[in-house]
């Protein structure tokens, strides 16, 4: 199982990105970073705008890799690498190809686990969690393209758990 490191962790209540992104995010008054989130099979992150909606039961949980921001602040020439939460993905990780985990047309996505010291949380992957108009606004022109193919992915909860920021273990292939 190879160790990885979950950065951040994000959830909240409501959406801050609708209407036109000229207009810029809407205020999260309980901010999104956790430190710790509770996830729960067939649900989704606990307190998550998406937990529980049928529409979003393949995609209640989102991963990305810090990776993806770093290549955005070296295309865009940021002099830091973005805030991670700024993607609004519930899971940021270090060390893992989160892209990688994806279905393609032919096959369903990679059932994994994350393990942060409390026991394993099985996640299937599904789509792509490609970037919106909202990215430009957020994190730069150009973020945009640069994300593209690096947005991180839609997951599917399988399992209870509980995740925290820090190092973790992953493991992919576990399961059907």
């Amino acid at each position: 199982m190879p160790g990885v490191e979950i950065v951040a962790l994000h959830t909240s209540p409501r959406h801050a990105y609708e209407g036109r992104p000229a207009e810029g995010p809407r205020p999260d008054p309980e901010g999104g970073a956790r430190d710790h989130v509770v996830i729960r099979a067939g649900h989704g992150a606990v307190g998550d705008r998406y937990a529980g909606r049928p529409a979003h039961r393949e995609a209640a949980v989102t991963v990305i890799a810090v990776e993806a921001l770093e290549h955005v602040a070296a295309v865009l020439g940021l002099p830091a690498v973005p805030d991670p939460l700024l993607t609004r993905r519930t899971i940021v990780l270090r060390g893992a190809d989160v892209d990688g985990l994806a279905r393609t047309r032919d096959r369903p996505g990679a059932v994994f686990t994350l393990d942060s010291g409390d026991g394993p949380v099985r996640l299937r992957a599904h789509r792509p969690a490609s970037p919106c108009a909202w990215m430009e606004t957020v994190l730069g022109t150009g973020a945009f393209r640069a994300l593209w193919g690096r947005g991180g992915v839609r997951c599917e909860p399988l399992t209870d758990g509980v995740l925290r920021v820090g190092p973790a273990r992953l493991e992919t292939g576990t399961g059907r």
